[in-house]
């Protein structure tokens, strides 16, 4: 069974910080039982992905490190104004749901799609989105391939339990393309049965194939194919009937996105004084309104947030873009009003 796990410094802190939002807790129960309950408990459980390198994976010291692991931190420093009051839940995609619902995890930054059959289920609320990705196929460059149409005959290796195996099934039989589908239990075991050559391609989201690619012996042997066959909006999900919560980390997310926006990194969001910058600079960084408190939480939550992991390029790069071993451009995910026009977008703090 997943357990928890966390480097050396986050055993201890977690356990010790109070809550930064000192509101009146039997209010805040009774309009969000999920945000209490972190609050009493001292520290935040982040369901993340197992073991994805760019999103969530253990460094060789132990410590958890990744895009998703990056919103984990800044949720917790949102909350508590320290980013390492936060316990890691590594879960599979088979587990994840359950767990959310099960309360043994507060929320879920782990890679997932929004989907009508998974927000129209009742129990589920997505809080945003954080990363627009699309599955995508990685073959060896050796079949000399130029196109997924090309695959006609191949062995194709997908995990089960994910939107991966319904949208390849949709691509090749609107397509009249006979394939061999190897359906295995984990992403893990698809990798892997991919490198043993137990199949001929290996299908998923394109960043988590980058990932995959990044970790092979020589990367230049294997090539993305050029379709994207679906559109996978990944976000954070929390589980149906606490709004409040929802809030929480929709706001922690926006709070990101809209610090990239406005210019704020995660070296100069301390440095701004009252009075500096732009009005929606000084609402993000809570001089002006109450906007924390009505969250249940500080007036300087955003910038905590912002501090801890960075603003939501930041994070990008740092996890998964230019910077990152998985080499990623931006893209879909750049900014609204960048050159490159892309779909991230932040809500108004105001």
């Amino acid at each position: 069974m997943a357990g928890c796990q966390r480097s050396g410094d986050d055993r201890n802190k977690a356990d010790t910080q109070p809550p930064a939002a000192a509101t009146n807790l039997t209010e805040i129960e009774m309009s969000s039982p999920t945000l209490a309950r972190v609050l009493q408990r001292g520290h935040l459980l982040c369901g993340v992905h197992e073991g994805l390198v760019g999103f969530a994976y253990t460094d060789n010291k132990g410590n958890w490190r990744g895009f998703d692991v990056d919103f984990c931190r800044a949720t917790a420093a949102a909350l508590f104004g320290d980013p390492d009051a936060v316990r890691f839940v590594p879960l599979t995609a088979a587990q994840r749901f359950q767990y959310l619902s099960e309360g043994r995890v507060d929320v879920l930054w782990r890679n997932t799609s929004w989907t009508m059959s998974r927000d129209s289920s009742g129990e589920l609320t997505f809080a945003g989105i954080n990363y627009y990705d699309g599955q995508g196929f990685l073959v060896r460059r050796s079949l000399n391939l130029s196109s997924a149409t090309e695959l006609n005959g191949a062995r194709v290796c997908v995990h089960a339990n994910s939107t991966n195996e319904l949208n390849a099934e949709d691509f090749f039989r609107t397509r009249q393309i006979e394939v061999r589908p190897v359906i295995l239990p984990t992403e893990e075991e698809a990798r892997q049965t991919y490198l043993r050559e137990g199949c001929d391609a290996l299908t998923g989201d394109v960043s988590a194939l980058a990932a995959a690619r990044s970790l092979m012996t020589d990367p230049r042997q294997h090539v993305l194919l050029p379709e994207v066959i679906s559109k996978e909006a990944l976000g954070p999900v929390v589980r149906a009937g606490d709004e409040r919560w929802a809030n929480v980390i929709r706001w922690v997310l926006n709070a990101l996105i809209s610090a990239e926006e406005l210019g704020l990194t995660q070296d100069s969001v301390m440095r701004i004084k009252e009075g500096e910058g732009s009005a929606d600079v000084q609402r993000l960084l809570g001089y002006e309104g109450e906007f924390g408190p009505r969250l249940g939480l500080s007036r300087e939550w955003a910038r905590d947030a912002v501090a801890a992991s960075g603003n939501y390029g930041e994070i990008f790069e740092r996890n998964i873009g230019r910077q990152s071993a998985l080499g990623l451009e931006r893209g879909l995910n750049a900014q609204w009003n960048a050159p490159e026009s892309g779909l991230i977008y932040g809500l108004p703090i105001r």
